[in-house]
């Protein structure tokens, strides 16, 4: 069960973090450590960090699904 949840969690991270990068969210862009970044690298930059970001853990939740071991009770 707590794979599930895991994978629930890398995956929801990687959809918000997509959807920030594509629909330039600025509830997003101007919270704190993410506010810095845009800051430092430009927003631009950053969107483009967190797209790929986003897509990376979208990934890994796919993967881990498709290799993991089935749990039996």
């Amino acid at each position: 069960m707590e794979k599930y949840i895991a994978i629930v969690i890398v995956a929801a991270s990687g959809i918000i973090a997509l959807l920030a990068s594509i629909l330039n969210w600025n509830w997003f862009f101007n919270t704190g450590n993410i506010r810095q970044w845009a800051g430092r690298l430009g927003r631009r930059y950053a969107r483009w960090i967190y797209g790929v970001l986003g897509l990376l853990l979208i990934i890994t939740a796919i993967i881990i699904q498709l290799t993991a071991t089935p749990h039996s009770v």
